[in-house]
């Protein structure tokens, strides 16, 4: 390669580099206002997050939930608003990426990029609304269950949790069930790169329930409920990965005949 070449190699790198800074900000920029507009409704947005708990609780039953520390709850409602302005900006932050990336893709691999692109957040809000609906009001149930009223020769123990723990719980849920909904888009994604079949999947389905419930003991907290809630979703989305994958190789078996009939 001469001097020449080298040089002229440079100006596109350059040219990446900076519109990717561009991409980068914008994503930011969006990340920022909604963080400041999350910020803003931050104690109304840890009430909604509070109702999986008191549905356990119970009508008759106050939810109290404390701080320990005086800027503990300022950090708690900082956590929020990120964690709400992450929702928010998803759109702006998947549309730049695209956007980055589209041009290096051919018209075919654009248009098989974008539904991944669109079910990734639909996949995302199931897993999140099912941890919201179903996980945390039967975890918060099992925890409330430990209580015990006092009396003659019985201590009350009473649950009151801090509010940077509760948040903590319900934020870890939410990454971790949605993380896990993400598998058939991962799983299809390497179908299409070439990278793992159906008869390859189905061969390692004994293994994909060991991980299953190795990664809900992992991301979830020491209950039995919160655990078997995880794997089993995640063992049927393997299951459903399979048959999408099958789909993929199906798809992509009928182009490369419909291409040995045209030549």
């Amino acid at each position: 390669m001469t001097q020449d070449d080298i040089d002229a190699s440079k100006a596109p790198l350059i040219d990446h580099i900076i519109e990717l800074r561009g991409r980068l900000m914008k994503a930011l920029i969006a990340i920022a206002i909604a963080f400041v507009v999350c910020f803003y409704f931050a104690s109304d947005i840890f009430n909604i997050l509070v109702v999986p708990y008191e549905q356990a609780a119970g009508e008759s039953k106050s939810i109290e939930l404390i701080y320990t520390a005086p800027q503990e709850y300022f950090f708690t409602q900082l956590k929020l608003a990120l964690f709400g302005a992450l929702f928010l900006a998803f759109p702006i932050i998947a549309s730049q990426i695209y956007m980055f990336v589209a041009p290096g893709l051919y018209r075919n691999e654009r248009k098989a990029f974008v539904p991944f692109l669109i079910a990734t957040p639909i996949l995302f809000f199931i897993g999140a609304c099912l941890v919201y609906f179903v996980v945390m009001p039967l975890a918060m149930n099992f925890f409330l269950s430990m209580e015990q009223d006092g009396g003659a020769g019985k201590a009350s123990i009473q649950l009151l949790p801090r509010v940077s723990e509760y948040l903590g719980l319900i934020m870890i849920l939410i990454f971790a069930f949605g993380l896990v909904f993400q598998l058939p888009v991962v799983l299809t994604l390497l179908a299409r790169a070439g990278m793992v079949t159906a008869p390859e999947l189905k061969k390692r389905r004994k293994y994909a329930v060991v991980i299953a419930f190795i990664l809900a003991a992992v991301l979830t907290p020491p209950d039995p409920i919160s655990q078997i809630s995880l794997a089993v979703p995640a063992l049927l989305l393997y299951e459903i990965s399979i048959i999408a994958v099958r789909y993929v190789e199906r798809s992509r078996a009928a182009a490369a005949a419909e291409t040995d009939d045209a030549s």
